[in-house]
């Protein structure tokens, strides 16, 4: 495994993150406790350091059973965690997204809150769970300074998410140079990581990204084929069928990433992340220890060469020769600016 810096915190995070949202819900499969705790030791084991969680995953469950490794092997863990969303005052409905609550009061009680389930006095990384653009207001900077100031966060950063947009507040978070930021982004879909690629090259910003979903759903890393029927409350299931029979069509036109048995699919695709230096960690969606032992080795296989990014820039380009809609469109992007921030990305027609 190799290590990065995110941002200039200082904070060092394996390149092959573990996004612990797995293990605090059953949205990818349920799994007791003493499975989610064996997972976490596995992957620190295979030399996976960073661990991505928040406090609305699980209502506290996915920081809760960190906090039990943390207490054991704290000095081996970086550990992140989001805080944003009010599911203190909020019951969860299926999938649907929380309300959220960015007064400075609230985040403040929330990151004590956080850390009292992890077992710790400070985190290595807080991130603001997608906030909107109008969420960022001077007094919640200036209390992200001041939890640093105080010790309680050694980096800072800003989360994405569920879904794939967010622009504006991508950008902001880019600009204002907060240490990280957490998006969607995977070989077959681009635009918004090439845009966020983009601006930190543009502003010589510290900030460093971090990608998720690298594995575009279980596309990439083949374990939703033709013959895959996803179960009922599996996370995936929200993908349109167009997606996934588009998908199995690209698959082929990138199989030279495989390098002859060099690196699996799974692995190029972290790897084509990892190959843009703005790129801290990815953290991709572990569910179950053979994803970890191939995943975290990822790290480890040869590097993109600059030709096989160009060619892989190309046929995003061209939509890898496929000529159907593939049921994901780019006027489905999120924004929080009535598009303007999509417009201005040339990601929405005017």
């Amino acid at each position: 495994m190799h290590y990065r810096e995110l941002g200039n915190s200082g904070v060092e995070v394996s390149e092959v993150g573990f996004g612990a949202w797995v293990v605090g819900t059953d949205w990818w499969g349920d799994r007791d406790e003493d499975d989610a705790l064996e997972m976490v030791e596995y992957a620190l084991d295979a030399g996976i350091t960073y661990f991505d969680t928040g406090d609305v995953y699980g209502h506290g469950r996915s920081e809760e059973l960190l906090g039990k490794v943390l207490a054991e092997r704290g000095d081996e863990m970086t550990v992140g965690t989001k805080v944003g969303y009010d599911f203190y005052n909020n019951p969860q409905a299926g999938h649907g997204e929380l309300p959220k609550d960015y007064s400075v009061d609230y985040l403040r009680d929330a990151v004590e809150r956080s850390l009292d389930r992890l077992g710790v006095d400070h985190v290595d990384y807080l991130q603001l769970h997608n906030p909107n653009v109008a969420e960022l207001t001077d007094e919640v900077l200036d209390l992200l300074d001041e939890l640093r100031e105080e010790a309680v966060a050694d980096a800072i950063g800003v989360a994405l998410g569920p879904s794939i947009g967010w622009l504006a507040e991508g950008d902001f978070a880019i600009e204002h140079e907060l240490d990280g930021l957490q998006y969607v982004g995977n070989v077959f879909e681009q635009d918004v990581h090439r845009h966020f690629v983009d601006t930190v090259e543009r502003t010589g910003s510290p900030t460093s990204l971090i990608p998720r979903v690298p594995h575009s759903s279980g596309l990439l890393n083949e374990q939703v084929t033709p013959d895959t029927e996803l179960g009922e409350g599996d996370h995936r299931g929200f993908r349109p069928d167009e997606w996934y029979e588009t998908g199995w069509e690209k698959l082929e036109a990138i199989r030279f990433l495989e390098r002859d048995g060099e690196r699996t699919m799974g692995q190029a695709a972290i790897q084509w992340l990892l190959s843009f230096d703005s790129v801290a960690s990815v953290t991709p969606t572990f569910r179950s220890k053979a994803d970890i032992d191939e995943w975290a080795a990822a790290s480890e296989t040869p590097p993109l060469s600059d030709e096989e990014r160009e060619r892989v820039a190309d046929l995003y380009d061209e939509n890898f020769g496929v000529d159907r809609f593939d049921g994901m469109a780019k006027e489905d992007y999120r924004t929080s600016v009535d598009g303007d921030d999509l417009r201005d990305a040339n990601l929405m027609a005017d």
